[in-house]
This record gives C-alpha cells, structure tokens and sequence, in this order.
C-alpha cells in the first residue's frame, strides 16, 4: 500500500503580517502628526509669562504692588481732604478709582476743579515712580442721562469723553507717557445706579453719583512692562542726544567767540 500524500500544516501566523502592516501604518500616522506640527515660540513664552505671574512669588508681588497702590493713592487724596470724593477699589485687573464729577469738574464743563488738578497730580506722581509704573491707565468718563445740547458738548457723549480727556491730560502733563494711556467717553450708557423711577421721574440723588469718572489702572503683563522701559529707555537716549547736540554747539560757540576775541583788529585806513 502506498504511503498517503504528504499534506502542508496550516500556517497559524499570517496573522502576523496584518498585525505588522497595522503597526506600521499607525507609525505612519504619528510620524506625519509630528512633521505638521509646528511649535510656537513666542506663543509659547508669553503662555508661560502669564503663568509665572499667575503663581508663587509673581502673584504675590502683583497682588503687594496692588494693595500699595490702593493705599497711595487713597493718602494722597487725604492729604487734600477729598478722600470722601472718591472711592478705591481692587479688582482682578488691578484698581479702580472713581470720582465724583461735582467735586472733580465744574458743572456742565469739563474743566476740572484746582483741588480736582492737585489730586490728580498727585495720583500721577505716584504712577511715574519705579515701584507703580507698571499700570495701563484707562480713564472713563460717564454722565447722568439728563441731555445736554450746547455748541461746545452737543450731547453727553462729548461731555463725558472731554472729561476723561482732561484727566488723561493731566497725567501726560505730569509725564505719564501717552503709550500708557487711553480715553473711553460712555455717556449715559454705564449707569451706577438708576436715573429715574418707574414713572420716569428723575431721582436727583442717582443721578449725582451717575456723573462720574473712573480711572482703571490695569498691571501690565511681562511683555508690556519690556514694551514700556523700551519706551523710556529710548525717551532717556534721545534726551541724552539733545543735550550732548546742545553742549557741542555750546562749546563749538565758546571757542568761536574766543577766536574772534583774539583777532586783530583791523588796521585804520590811511589819512587822504
């Protein structure tokens, strides 16, 4: 009898081969997300600045630069007796000042006030100093929702921007650069608290606190504070330029004048 035919096993392991075309394919895949990935830097860095100065000691430091603010600002207003004219607050920015239009401004104008301009000043004495620059100055200037229609403020909406841009201009004249400055004229569109009642009368005491100015002093982030020593750097370097300019034609005039002091004198024309 002859032997039966010699038959092949089964081969159990093609499996395999589907396994490593799958694996190959999602090294693939991987490797096509890392070539089409592309990183961030200076999205990167100013993430990062943001967290440190959210945590540890950068929050910290912000939040003692905060509360020292609060209370010079609140000091130099005592020292003029108008500390019950404004009222100092923090809030997640930085710190909110508010005044009083009636004390601030002469009514119906936006021409401040002599006590008004030495508070003022004052606050912006504090803001040029080392430890408080770093603040964004945002002035808002708001009225009551009683109209006004003069040559000057056609509307409240005039008004309230020219006294927001007083203020401003004083705090430039007191060099606060204007880089750090900015005017927001609302009209009666913020209001405090209610102008009238529910018959539409209106309620007078409301309206006063509605005449209003509110400075927000808001803490620059990292990169706005290297944005503003840039600003002043280059400030300091073309004033240093002006005055090495002014001292050389100064002293270029000093030895002209000591040249002409030391030439002869012309000899006299001879008699005729």
């Amino acid at each position: 009898m002859p032997p039966p035919p010699i038959t092949e096993e089964p081969d159990e392991e093609e499996w395999l081969v589907t396994y490593a075309d799958a694996i190959t394919l999602l090294m693939a895949f991987f490797v096509m997300l890392v070539s089409f990935s592309k990183i961030d830097l200076p999205m990167f860095e100013a993430v990062m600045a943001g967290i440190s100065e959210e945590i540890g000691l950068g929050k910290d430091t912000a939040q003692s630069i905060t509360q020292q603010t609060v209370t010079a600002i609140e000091s130099a207003a005592f020292e003029m007796s108008m500390e019950q004219e404004i009222e100092v607050q923090k809030d997640d920015k930085g710190v909110v000042i508010e005044m009083g239009s009636k004390s601030f401004f002469k009514p119906g104008t936006a021409q401040i006030t002599d006590v008004g301009l030495g508070v003022i000043g004052s606050w912006a004495g504090i803001l040029t100093k080392d430890q408080f620059k770093y603040f964004f100055v945002e002035v808002e200037g708001h009225t009551d929702d009683d109209p006004i229609n003069t040559e000057k403020f056609p509307s409240n909406w005039e008004l309230s921007a020219a006294r927001a841009g007083a203020v401003v201009r004083v705090m430039e004249s007191e060099n606060i650069l204007p880089f750090q400055l900015k005017v927001v004229g609302l009209g009666s569109s913020h209001p405090k608290v209610p102008n009238r009642d529910f018959d539409g009368n209106p309620l007078k005491e409301n309206q006063a606190k509605n005449r209003r100015i509110v400075v927000h002093l808001i803490q620059m982030v990292r990169k706005e504070k290297e944005e503003l020593d840039q600003v002043l750097l280059d400030i300091r370097l073309a004033k240093e330029e002006r005055l090495r300019i002014a001292e050389e034609e100064a002293r270029q005039k000093a030895v002209q004048d000591a040249l002409d002091a030391t030439e002869p004198a012309p000899a006299p024309a001879p008699a005729q």
